[in-house]
């Protein structure tokens, strides 16, 4: 059969030649430079994998058209769909491909086809999000040395080819969650590349991990490097909460785009301190409830007030710790508490003190003069509450007046004080004001009045309440995240009994809450005082906080005063926060810690950029080493870009962004009447798949025997002869090897066929 292909190749060469050389010696013209489109095609299984990756886009705000496989009406993916012309340059409708595994429209399918020559043509990366190993994608089958199984608990390695290239921002370590021991939570393969890859062929591990038992390494993340195309090969089971995957999901957007997409993605982290200068109530192991609280009710009629405040000592380690770990606090303060102290204590406050001697250590914001309740009159009478109303049934809401007074009457004491406060920033007294439910179904009528009599812009909300920002009157909302550490605890004693009591059954003598409560996990046994607070409180609070760092997630995470207090207690947590991202990121990706307002403005602009995104507004493609994006007049556009890359205003060039992950990133401001925005990438390498081309196989003896023989290489038939190389080398014994008669993919015996997800939960589960 080669003897055959070969003659015949020899054959159609020569005469081919005859009939190309003609054109040659016209002189043709370069053919124009393809047009490639900033969008992503997503076919998606409806699995976890796909959903994972395509979740990473949606949080960067990077363009994607999904194919459904499970849609009877789905469009067919062929060369119509996948590219055309316009203005007389070959249009390519995507920059990148995410399949479910390496060819999920079946064997010998026109679709696969179809997307490997468009591929080879415009040089479009492809990722397998989720596959199991075989030759098809340059790796052995799991065996002889390899692994198939669960992976819980075990740490993949980046290996220098990956941190040269698309996962240079991490330190190096991978971590496999193992959240709960009784449940696989992530299946995968380890197996190394072919040791005799198809000619041409190179497979590059990017992630690594042991195999068991050996000292041998298994891929679980790679580049398969083939037939005139590029393949990111991911081996592992996974979904879009899991650190392992959000680890990586920056890189793999990254090389599937080539580092050049729209999106921004950073890693956020901002912790905010309530009730500062003020008290704190303080919960009472014995009754189960927070005497001074309105929902401790009769229980707590009689008990002495024993409330939480830090002191000069606390203010001055908080300071210390601040500068130590490189991480402003954010101080919502209440000038009040210092005014009431003061009057209570001969004049003295050590306390507000320290925190004015050291006020540049701190962002500082507008927690409201005295800490009220403003949202409706609070009749107590009950438990719980509900909202007071008059005697036509109407409920009675905090006025305007008293809210205006609230807020103006603080930023006068921090004038007073030499504070610096951003007045446009502004967090209430338990967020209250905002819909509290399920009291309070709408927000106070009158607090958006007084938030325009103050021009405050950015109100904190609660995200467990509402995660989305939306407008109240002139302000936009920030939500923020609560940590599991209780506003009324400053000693370990109290937040685990407080734990206990929320997330214990009630038959092992908790409230039975977390049995009727949605979202809400119950412990298997309470956890052992105070020992529990170390052991299960800590590192699960870092866990849920750095789930959402990792989530490219701006929204800030906020305790209260009473943390920073008697045991410090927040300062465990937060450490774990820190050390555990400081042991995966490397220096080039360093945690953005922003002002609250920054906050705003981030979700603001994001907004806004997927409204666009949704209404069809936006047009973005690559032209050689030129970007073009047309947007909305107004909306900012979020981009990724090599460095070196600039904007091209007025006929000179801005940089674009700031470096991050190894890449420039960052918000493009669009002026007022700007809708189209030019970047130049100033040469930023864009090898394609091979840049060195096919190479030759060298064994003991040289060079390999060729498929076709040696031809002269004129331009005109380096493609064909290409091409007639790939077909006659699938019709090697090498090939053979791998397939069965009727062309199938061979699994040897005793490789485990591939598990769709992995067995277990793959769900998020989360406790507290």
């Amino acid at each position: 059969m080669r003897h055959v292909i070969r003659t015949a190749a020899a054959g159609l060469a020569a005469a081919l030649t005859a009939v190309l050389v003609p054109v040659a010696q016209a002189g043709a013209e370069e053919p124009p430079a393809p047009r490639v489109d900033l969008r992503v095609l997503v076919v998606d299984d409806g699995g976890p994998a796909v959903d994972a990756i395509g979740s990473a886009l949606d949080d960067a705000g990077t363009p994607y058209t999904t194919v459904d496989l499970t849609d009877a009406g789905r469009p067919t993916v062929d060369a119509d769909f996948l590219g055309d012309t316009v203005d007389g340059r070959p249009r390519a409708r995507y920059q990148g491909v995410v399949l479910p595994g390496e060819n999920p429209f079946g064997a010998d399918s026109p679709e696969t086809a179809a997307l490997a020559a468009y591929e080879r043509e415009f040089g479009v990366r492809q990722v397998d999000a989720y596959t199991y190993a075989n030759p098809a994608v340059g790796l052995n089958w799991a065996r002889d040395p390899g692994y198939a199984g669960p992976l819980d608990g075990r740490t993949a390695r980046v290996t220098a080819a990956g941190k040269a290239g698309p996962f240079g921002y991490l330190e190096g370590g991978v971590p496999f969650e193992d959240n709960d021991p009784r449940i696989d939570e992530s299946y995968g393969y380890l197996a190394v590349p072919l040791a005799d890859p198809p000619e041409g062929a190179v497979f590059t591990p990017y992630v690594e991990m042991t195999v068991p038992g050996t000292e041998a390494k298994g891929s679980l993340v790679g580049e398969y490097v083939h037939d005139g195309r590029s393949e990111l090969v991911v081996t592992f089971a996974y979904n879009r909460y899991q650190t392992q995957y959000r680890l990586l999901a920056r890189g793999i957007v990254a090389w599937l785009t080539g580092g050049v997409h729209l999106g921004v993605d950073r890693n956020h982290f901002a912790v905010h301190v309530d009730d500062v200068l003020a008290a704190d109530d303080r919960w009472n192991t014995e009754l189960n409830c927070t005497p001074g609280d309105v929902d401790c009710g009769e229980a707590g009629e009689g008990v002495e007030s024993d409330p939480i405040r830090m002191t000069a000592a606390d203010a001055e380690y908080a300071a210390r710790w601040s500068a130590d770990r490189g991480l402003t606090l954010d101080l919502a303060f209440n000038g009040g508490g210092s005014v009431a102290h003061r009057a209570e204590n001969g004049g003295a406050d050590p306390l507000a003190d320290r925190l004015l001697a050291d006020r540049d250590d701190h962002r500082w914001i507008n927690h409201t003069y005295d800490h009220p309740f403003l949202g409706c009159v609070q009749d107590t009478t009950v438990v719980p509450w509900r909202c007071a109303t008059d005697e036509d049934g109407n409920t009675v809401w905090t006025s305007r007046e008293f809210i205006a007074a609230q807020i103006e009457d603080n930023l006068v004491w921090a004038t007073a004080h030499h504070l610096e406060v951003d007045p446009s920033e502004l967090v209430t007294g338990e967020h209250s004001g905002l819909v509290t439910l399920p009291q309070q179904p709408v927000d106070n009528p009158d607090l958006a009045p007084a938030l325009a009599d103050n021009g405050v812009a950015w109100l904190a909300s609660d995200s467990s309440r509402e995660s989305r920002q939306r407008a109240v009157g002139p302000a936009l909302t920030v939500p923020r995240h609560p940590m599991n550490i209780f506003y009324n605890a400053g000693r370990t004693v109290e937040q685990v009994d407080e734990y206990n009591w929320i997330y214990t059954r009630a038959s092992d003598g908790g409230s039975g809450i977390c049995e009727t409560a949605p979202n809400t996990t119950c412990l298997d046994a309470p956890l052992d005082v105070p020992a529990g607070y170390e052991s299960h409180i800590v590192p699960l609070e870092a866990r849920i906080a750095l789930r959402h760092v990792l989530s490219n997630d701006p929204r800030p995470h906020f305790v209260h005063q009473s943390n920073l207090a008697e045991d410090r207690i927040a300062y465990p947590a937060l450490n774990r926060i820190l050390d555990d991202y400081d042991d995966l990121f490397a220096d080039n990706a360093p945690l953005v810690n922003l002002p609250m307002r920054d906050i705003g403005e981030e979700m603001a602009r994001r907004t806004a950029w997927r409204g666009a995104l949704d209404g069809g507004n936006v047009t973005a493609h690559r032209t050689g080493d030129t970007v073009t994006v047309v947007a909305p007049a107004g909306v900012d556009v979020p981009v990724t870009v090599p460095e070196g890359t600039t904007r091209r205003v007025d006929g000179t060039g801005r940089s674009v962004g700031e470096a991050y992950a190894g890449l420039r990133t960052g918000w493009v401001d669009a002026d007022a009447g700007e809708q189209r925005v030019t970047f130049d990438l100033g040469g930023a390498p864009t090898p394609p798949p091979n840049p060195e081309g096919p190479k030759e196989p060298e064994g003991p003896e040289g060079p390999v025997d060729r498929c076709l023989p040696e031809l002269p290489r004129f331009p005109e038939l380096v493609d064909l002869l290409d091409l007639l190389e790939e077909l006659c080398g699938r019709l090697t014994a090498e090939a053979e090897r791998f397939t069965t008669p009727d062309g199938k993919p061979r699994t040897p015996v005793g490789v485990l066929e591939p598990v769709p997800y992995g067995p277990g939960d793959t769900t998020v589960r989360t406790g507290g």
